[in-house]
């Protein structure tokens, strides 16, 4: 199984930015498609993006809408979330994700996570 670990959560205001990252490591074969996911505080967790590694074809929710964009550096084993423009409502924990199977923006589909990193957005 791969281990994921996130960072770059925090506490920005309405308008700002901010980039999370996700460390794949051990036995990353296993981590073909590999997603960012969230959950506001009493709500099912979300789908947000997701890719396959070794390859540039993102998937994005439609809620996304050009808001964040997912990328990757296979060198660092590493994914990343570009979220701009953040709204109160983008307020949640991130979770990265990963499958050996193809990429979908369903958690269920999913048998790997990080820990999450919480993102505060004020008005």
């Amino acid at each position: 199984q791969v281990h994921l670990v996130e960072s770059g959560g925090g506490s920005v205001q309405a308008g700002g930015s901010l980039r999370l990252s996700c460390v794949a490591s051990g036995n990353t074969d296993t981590a073909k498609c590999m997603g960012w996911f969230r959950q506001v505080q009493g709500k099912a967790r979300e789908g947000i993006a997701a890719i396959y590694r070794r390859e540039d074809n993102p998937t994005y929710a439609k809620f996304v809408k050009g808001q964040f964009t997912i990328s990757q550096d296979n060198a660092k084993n590493t994914i990343y979330l570009q979220m701009d423009n953040l709204k109160p409502e983008d307020t949640a924990v991130y979770y990265c994700a990963a499958r050996p199977g193809f990429c979908t923006l369903l958690d269920l589909t999913f048998d790997s996570w990080g820990q999450g990193t919480q993102v505060t957005v004020s008005s």
